[in-house]
């Protein structure tokens, strides 16, 4: 920290004048530094483990959907089988987009880009989540370019990231030279849209045929998508996908855009299969019953490093217990619990536990659903656990260790003419491209937050920066 108050960086009139000047978010702000934040070697072989074992761990999660809804046992030399795995991470979602998930054309189809939001502890890298439509894209390939201006060691420099995104999606269609391929980003995801409107244009200098757009600008031709350039119809190739599933009944030409891919007319990533964007499958990692699987399905390296990363997670499924019986949870007061609502009676030591819904919700990103056990009042937490119950028919939530961020110190602006020590607690989002069976990193986009915010997320009080590799 010393060694970076001491070196030269941008100055807060530059940082000021060209965010002003290439606005990546709609409507957002946040605190500006001179420098990128600080991450070592040894740390940065962490995150490309952690990076490989989020894909890895997709590759298996997809087994294990497919074997759960299709009746078939889990392990090779035992006879295990799970359908309720199917049945939670179907719960809530319509019978159309089951369908799909599960159809011939969806099968082997993993998101091109893998980002882990890494929280750092006392203890090492948390994952607090595995976002598979992660925003954040065109921020960190803008902040990569503009401190590599005055730092040569900016992970993912050379526009690392703009390359690996294009090479992610055009490898969907290895036999078209020059695909079409077009950003489609929802009303729902409106604030994305300027940083993914950067990516396109930036793509189109070097030649690239990439376009960002709105859903309604994606029409059928025939059996095929097209969108307008110049006033002409042009055969859309690839789609990328920045919209959540949940927002898929506002958008009047999804159905075609359906037809086109059950078709093979169009290719779409991340792909439209609900299993993958669900948080609670986090909780069925650390599931007792599930541990051999696991064991079986991801490299040695990758389940160690995932054993680590991941905070014991459970699922609140609301469901009665036959008298003999307890839930697999937290224990509150020293013993095991037999409902969900129990935890209203933890401690405040007990609550160090957060609860979030798992996902195809308005409030299933940002940090909209969350509700931190020791940061709440017992009323707060009691509301935040029966709202869990009552919403688990159709919509489940995970409940987590909550895994504290320590106190780290960087760098930024306080006025125009001053740099101060702020102290504060980050999270890291790597960003992973993938090729074949492999997880390129690309970038890391750090989040640092005043140390008095527990739940850390993109805020006024923050400062988003890139990372840069130090001794």
């Amino acid at each position: 920290m010393s060694d970076l108050m001491e070196k030269p960086g941008h100055t807060f009139e530059f940082l000021e004048e060209t965010f002003r000047e290439t606005p990546l978010f709609e409507d957002k702000t946040w605190k500006l530094s001179p420098h990128a934040w600080p991450i070592t070697q040894k740390e940065l072989e962490e995150i490309k483990i952690l990076g490989q074992a989020c894909l890895d761990f997709h590759k298996a999660l997809e087994t294990l959907y497919v074997r759960s809804s299709d009746g078939k046992k889990l392990l090779r030399n035992r006879d295990l089988f799970a359908p309720w795995v199917a049945d939670y991470l179907d719960r809530g979602k319509p019978h159309h987009l089951i369908k799909h998930g599960r159809c011939k054309v969806s099968r082997g189809q993993l998101p091109a880009v893998i980002r882990p939001d890494l929280l750092i502890t006392d203890d090492g890298f948390a994952i607090s989540e595995i976002d598979s439509v992660p925003g954040g894209i065109g921020l960190t390939a803008f902040l990569n370019r503009l401190y590599s201006s005055v730092n040569d060691t900016i992970i993912g420099s050379d526009d690392l990231m703009l390359e690996c995104f294009y090479n992610a999606l055009a490898a969907k269609t290895p036999d078209r030279h020059a695909p079409l391929i077009a950003i489609v980003v929802s009303d729902e995801a409106a604030t994305y849209r300027p940083e993914m409107q950067w990516v396109s244009e930036e793509l189109q200098r070097t030649g690239k045929r990439v376009f960002t757009v709105q859903p309604d600008e994606v029409y059928p031709l025939g059996e095929t998508l097209h969108i307008s350039i110049d006033g002409n119809p042009e055969k859309v190739d690839i789609i990328y996908r920045f919209f959540e599933l949940f927002d898929l009944p506002n958008l009047k030409t999804i159905p075609y855009v359906f037809e086109a891919l059950e078709g093979e007319a169009v290719e779409l990533t991340p792909p439209m299969r609900a299993f993958q964007e669900e948080k609670l499958s986090l909780g069925l990692f650390h599931h007792g019953m599930l541990t051999d699987f696991w064991r079986e399905n991801i490299p040695k390296r990758s389940f160690k490093a995932l054993s680590k990363a991941i905070p014991k997670s459970w699922v609140m499924d609301h469901t009665p217990l036959p008298p003999t019986a307890v839930l697999d949870g937290p224990l509150v007061g020293g013993r095991p619990i037999r409902e969900w609502t129990d935890l209203s009676k933890a401690s405040q030591r007990e609550r160090n536990l957060i609860i979030k819904i798992s996902g195809y919700h308005e409030t299933a990103w940002g940090a909209r659903s969350v509700t931190l056990g020791s940061d709440s009042s017992k009323e707060v937490w009691t509301e935040g656990i029966q709202q869990a119950v009552d919403m688990s028919e159709n919509h489940l939530h995970v409940l987590q260790e909550y895994r504290k961020p320590k106190r780290l110190i960087h760098p930024v602006y306080a006025d125009s003419e001053t740099v101060f020590p702020m102290q504060g607690r980050n999270r890291l989002c790597p960003y992973f491209f993938v090729n074949g069976d492999k997880a390129e990193l690309a970038g890391i986009l750090a989040t640092f937050c005043p140390a008095d915010k527990k739940i850390i997320h993109g805020m006024r009080d923050a400062a988003m920066l890139p990372c840069q590799l130090v001794d």
